[in-house]
C-alpha cells in the first residue's frame, strides 16, 4: 500500500510539472477564416490541419454518408493537384497525412518536417478552394467507401453494433445513423447534390485552421495570407439540436450478425453531450467500472466469476447529446441476463456509495496522464486547439481542462450515476449469432 502510495504521489508531481499553459495566437482572415498557431521549437515538425464543423449529424435522412464520404473525396485533387497525387505530394516531402469524420466535425491533417510548412498549407488551401468533385472521383471515392464499410462494419465481428445501439437510442436526432452512412444513400445522389454539399461546409465561415509545431510566427502569418486570403468565405451555417424526447422505460430489443459466434449484452443510455461538466464524470463512472484489469466489473466479471470473456464501458461523448455504452460477452453457456445482472449491481454500487479515495487517485491521475499525452504531439495540440475553438467556442479550453477534469469530485460520480445510469432510462440489446 505504501509504494502504491508513493508512486501515485509521483504521478501527481509528474502531471504537475508538465502541466504548462499554452500560449498560442487566434486571430482571423478577411474572409472569416479562423487562424490558430501555436509555436514549439522542441523538435523540427510542424503540424497543419483543418477541422471543418460538419459531421454525419449534418446529413439528410435520405442521404447518410456524405460527410465521411467527403473525407475521401477530397483528397481527389484540384486544378492544380492531379488525381493521386495528393498523397505523393506529401510523401515526397517526408510528410504523413489523413483525415477522419465523427457525427460532428471532419479533421484533416498533414505533418511535415517543418521546412515543409508551405507545402502543407498549399495543400490545404488547395482543398478548400477548389477541390474537383466530378464523375470520375465520386464513382472511384464511392468504391473505397462500400470496401471500407465492407471491412470494418459488414464483415467485421460485432461491427455493426454502435449502428444498432443508435439507431434505438435516437429517433429523430441525426444520431440516429452512423458516420459511414448508407451505400444505397450514396449510390442514389446525383453530382449536383455533392457539389453543394461542399459549397455549403468546406468553407472559412465553417472551420478552422489549426498550425502547430516549429514555426516563425511572422513567416507563418504571411503564407497564411498568400494561401487561404482570397477562398470565398461560404454562407454562415446556423445549427440547431433537435431535441430527443426523454426515455422513460426501457426499450428491449434484438440484433443479428452473421459475423459472431458468441453473443453480446449491451445496454445503452442517453446522456448530456461532451459540452456538459457531467460528461466527465460519466466518462470516470465508466473507467472506475472497466478500464483496465483492476477496474470493478473487469475484477468481478472476469477474473473472479469468470463468467465473461469481456466486459466493457464507455463515454461516447458528442456534441449535442452522448451515448453510455456497456457491453459483456459470455464466457460458454452463461446466459445473457446473468451478465446484465452483474453489471447493474455495479452501477448500483456506484450510485449508492462513493468510489474509495484510492480508486479516485488513480482515476484522477489516469485522466491526467492522457490529456497530457496527447498534447506531447503535435498533432495531438493542434486537435485540442481545434476542439476548443470549434465546439466550446473557446480556444484556451485547451489550458482549463485539465483544471476542469481536476475539479471532479467522487459525489459528482454518484450523481451522474444516480442520474443517468438507471434501467428505465436504456436501451438494452441482445446482440446475437445470425441463425444459418
Amino acid at each position: 500500500m505504501k509504494k502504491t502510495f508513493i508512486s501515485l504521489a509521483l504521478a501527481a508531481l509528474f502531471i504537475t510539472a508538465n502541466a504548462q499553459k499554452m500560449n498560442f495566437i487566434e486571430y482571423k482572415l478577411k474572409n472569416g477564416l479562423p487562424v490558430i498557431l501555436y509555436q514549439d521549437k522542441s523538435a523540427p515538425v510542424v503540424a497543419v490541419s483543418v477541422m471543418y464543423h460538419v459531421g454525419s449529424k449534418d446529413e439528410q435522412p435520405n442521404r447518410t454518408g456524405f460527410a465521411h464520404f467527403f473525407e475521401h473525396l477530397l483528397f481527389e485533387g484540384s486544378p492544380n493537384i492531379k488525381r493521386g497525387e495528393f498523397m505523393k505530394i506529401v510523401t515526397a516531402n517526408g510528410g504523413q497525412n489523413n483525415a477522419n469524420t465523427t457525427q460532428d466535425r471532419t479533421f484533416y491533417y498533414e505533418v511535415f518536417p517543418s521546412n515543409q510548412l508551405a507545402t502543407g498549407l498549399w495543400l490545404e488551401s488547395e482543398r478548400m478552394l477548389h477541390p474537383i468533385i466530378n464523375q470520375i472521383g465520386v464513382k472511384t471515392q464511392n468504391e473505397v467507401v462500400k470496401e471500407e464499410k465492407r471491412l470494418r462494419v459488414d464483415n467485421s465481428p460485432y461491427g455493426n453494433f454502435i449502428s444498432e445501439i443508435m439507431k434505438r437510442l435516437f429517433t429523430k436526432h441525426q444520431y440516429n445513423w452512423v458516420t459511414i452512412g448508407s451505400m444505397a444513400d450514396l449510390d442514389a445522389a446525383t453530382l449536383s447534390e455533392f457539389q453543394a454539399f461542399n459549397k455549403k461546409f468546406y468553407t472559412p465561415s465553417n472551420s478552422v485552421l489549426v498550425v502547430a509545431g516549429d514555426i516563425d510566427i511572422a513567416n507563418t502569418k504571411k503564407l497564411i495570407e498568400n494561401y487561404f486570403a482570397d477562398i470565398p468565405s461560404g454562407t454562415p451555417i446556423v445549427k440547431s439540436k433537435i431535441e430527443e424526447q426523454l426515455i422513460t422505460k426501457a426499450i428491449i430489443d434484438t440484433a443479428y450478425d452473421n459475423n459472431i459466434q458468441l453473443p453480446a449484452i449491451m445496454t445503452a443510455y442517453r446522456i448530456p453531450g461532451m459540452l456538459s461538466k457531467e460528461s466527465k464524470a460519466l466518462e470516470m463512472a465508466s473507467a472506475v467500472l472497466s478500464k483496465g484489469n483492476s477496474s470493478r466489473m473487469y475484477k468481478k466479471m472476469v477474473d473472479e466469476k469468470k463468467n465473461s470473456l469481456a466486459v466493457g464501458n464507455f463515454n461516447y461523448g458528442l456534441e449535442d447529446y452522448g451515448a453510455y455504452i456497456s457491453y459483456a460477452l459470455p464466457n460458454g453457456a452463461v446466459a445473457l441476463d446473468t451478465l446484465l445482472k452483474d453489471m447493474d449491481e455495479e452501477i448500483v454500487k456506484m450510485q449508492i456509495g462513493l468510489i474509495s479515495a484510492d480508486e479516485f487517485t488513480k482515476l484522477q491521475n489516469q485522466f491526467e496522464n492522457d490529456f497530457l499525452d496527447k498534447n506531447t504531439r503535435m498533432l495531438g495540440i493542434a486537435e485540442n486547439l481545434a476542439d476548443g475553438y470549434t465546439f466550446y467556442k473557446n480556444t484556451n479550453n485547451i489550458n482549463t481542462e485539465l483544471e476542469e477534469i481536476r475539479k471532479v469530485t467522487r459525489e459528482d460520480i454518484q450523481a451522474v450515476a444516480k442520474k443517468y445510469l438507471n434501467p428505465n432510462q436504456r436501451v438494452i440489446l441482445y446482440y446475437l449469432p445470425n441463425k444459418k
